[in-house]
């Protein structure tokens, strides 16, 4: 259409309001001094406002025109934020409007905020902590400010901005700038030393209050002004007096006397120790002490007691018999209900006479029955990988593998899980049936505890690895072994190095183990879902030449012919349906290991 003015990107109607007339309606004259120049006199304030509100009043009441002038845009007239008017407009003006102005602002907006925390002086980035304006939500404030008609032709009001921030950004920013001036919190409780309870009393922290500096950082922020946070003293929930009653009504109490335990199938007593072991004072986050009854830890104390009351149930299991996977069945069992002794227990503990607990045994059902067992598909070996010993049999290393392996013989990993070698075994110690054996501890050799258990490691890693299972934590070892293969191998020490896998397919998995007086062999058993896993390896590069280290000869001293350091690459090669799914890297790089002679440095 040509000649006419295209329309503004708001399509809302103007409204357009004409001078009228009224006839029959004169303003009273009111008596005002001559102007300064001698001229004629003009119109008294007391008139112009006369004029205004009639006029206003008059308009409202005939309703022809100015109340649509009045509530013309979603944003009430005289409308502003940050000095921008968004009054009149639509949303989506408004919000183009407050976003021009964010714009020429942006410099002051991303500028550092200077905080004052305690005695120390700190620069926050907003970005950092996540402090930004909402525009949306800061629209919609403005839209929701309420005005009435005259207040919409007359009158103006500033709205807020909303404005977001990341709490916990923030906050562990401004922890961090407290820097060495803070302390945390001493949290209260009671600990016990054999069956002597000892408290342990609250102690303030010092430290920011997270609420109050968000306000204080969001308000300074705005205004482009440095801010000071304060520091503060938090106390625990629970007093020192409080700590002192748990004690005297309590704790002394709890082991002042045996605990008889009765069931259906007999009694047994809890001597003090075993309740000072299971009896608990848990402290959460706020410091609220809250004592209970840690049954797990009295069952363990009591030893082999409560053996003599209940029936272990046991689950499900596959054993592998003449090549094929078979079912060992599962067994119910009846056992003490723990979620109810807690509590009882717990409740007689500050008498001083009728110290009797009755205690119901509960059904237990196994975890794992056979028609759960028969969900998994656990039908095939999917892989196995065979580990030769150095020694025989009979040597403590070689003992140390077996033990590693039956302690992990048949266990199932069902789909979605993790399994962890070191939460499987445990600390692995003398009374685990593990002997000394050499470990290297800090590059070198030395005897240790459970010495050889890497081996162990390193065949099951290589088992879940040809099976295609996901690799979830494993650290190879800080010298090249050539009975192991290059990267494709691991180390463990408990705690700090374990051996992890997760079972990321849809059927259940066993590990199956197996020894002769030579091996070691890992067997995965589940269903196939892969045509093939295979290595292809890269070449050995940056190799360095090991170095001669003489040790002071003794019963501790172990002598090693040394190797070569090198850095390398293996490519795990997944595929299916005659397809690469997976193509997996796995890099390591071998220190040198020194030649460790056990004499006297000749060259000295």
């Amino acid at each position: 259409m040509s000649g006419e003015k295209m329309p503004a990107a708001d399509d809302r109607p103007t409204i357009k309001v004409a001078a009228v007339s009224w006839p029959g309606v004169e303003l009273e004259p009111v008596a005002t001094p001559p102007a300064a120049d001698g001229g004629k006199p003009t119109r008294s304030r007391r008139a112009r406002l006369l004029l205004a509100g009639g006029l206003a009043a008059a308009l409202l009441a005939g309703g022809i025109g100015v109340g649509a002038y009045a509530y013309a845009g979603d944003v009430p007239r005289g409308t502003t934020v940050l000095g921008t008017e968004l009054g009149g407009r639509s949303r989506a003006d408004a919000a183009r409007a407050l976003r021009a102005e964010l714009e020429r602002r942006a410099a002051a907006l991303n500028a550092p905020i200077v905080v004052t925390v305690g005695e120390k002086k700190a620069e926050l980035k907003p970005a950092d902590v996540g402090l930004a304006i909402d525009v949306d939500a800061t629209v919609a404030a403005a839209a929701a400010a309420e005005a009435h008609a005259v207040s919409r032709l007359v009158g103006s009001r500033a709205v807020e901005p909303v404005v977001t921030v990341d709490a916990a950004r923030l906050g562990a920013a401004l922890r961090k700038a407290v820097g060495d001036q803070g302390r945390e919190m001493t949290m209260p409780t009671v600990i016990w030393t054999d069956t002597t309870p000892k408290p342990v009393y609250p102690k303030p922290a010092l430290t920011v209050d997270t609420a109050g500096a968000t306000d204080a950082v969001t308000a300074a922020w705005l205004a482009g002004q440095p801010v000071t946070v304060p520091l503060v003293e938090k106390w625990p929930a629970t007093t020192r007096e409080e700590v002192d009653r748990l004690v005297t009504e309590l704790a002394r109490p709890a082991v002042a006397a045996p605990v008889t335990l009765t069931t259906e199938g007999g009694s047994v007593t809890i001597p003090p120790a075993a309740i000072a072991r299971s009896l608990r004072f848990s402290t959460d986050d706020a410091g609220k002490v809250t004592p209970r009854v840690d049954v797990k830890r009295l069952r363990t104390a009591l030893g082999g007691k409560l053996a003599k009351l209940e029936v272990e149930p046991r689950d499900a299991g596959l054993t592998i018999t003449g090549g094929k996977p078979k079912v060992a069945p599962s067994r119910a069992g009846r056992q003490v209900d723990a979620a109810a002794l807690g509590p009882a227990l717990l409740a007689v503990l500050p008498k001083s006479t009728d110290r009797t607990v009755t205690a119901q045994l509960k059904p237990a059902t196994p975890e794992l029955t056979e028609a759960k067992l028969a969900e998994l598909g656990i039908k095939e070996r999917v892989s196995t990988f065979t580990t030769r010993f150095t020694g025989g049999l009979s040597s403590p290393r070689s003992q140390n593998i077996v033990q590693a392996a039956k302690d992990v013989d048949g266990t199932i990993v069902k789909p979605g899980e993790t399994f962890s070698l070191n939460a499987h075994t445990g600390e692995r110690g003398y009374d685990q049936g593990y002997q000394d054996a050499p470990t290297i501890v800090n590059g070198k050799l030395v005897p240790g505890v459970g010495g050889g258990v890497s081996q162990f490691t390193t065949t099951l890693f290589n088992a879940t690895y040809y099976a295609g299972m996901k690799d979830v934590e494993h650290k190879p070892h800080s010298f090249y072994f050539s009975r192991y293969p290059a990267v494709i191998e691991s180390t463990i020490y408990w705690p700090q190095l374990d051996f992890k896998f997760r079972n990321d397919t849809p059927h259940g998995v066993l590990i199956d183990t197996s020894y002769t007086g030579s091996s070691i062999t890992v067997s995965i058993w589940s269903t196939k879902i892969y045509d093939s896993v295979k290595t292809e390896y890269g070449p050995r590069r940056n190799i360095t030449q090991p170095k001669t280290v003489y040790l002071e000869p003794g019963p501790n001293c172990i002598s090693a012919a040394g190797g070569i350091g090198f850095a390398q690459d293996a490519f795990r090669v997944i595929k299916k349906d005659g397809k690469v799914v997976k193509r997996e890297k796995f890099s390591w790089r071998y220190d040198a290991e020194p030649r460790f002679i056990c004499a006297p440095d000749p060259g000295a």
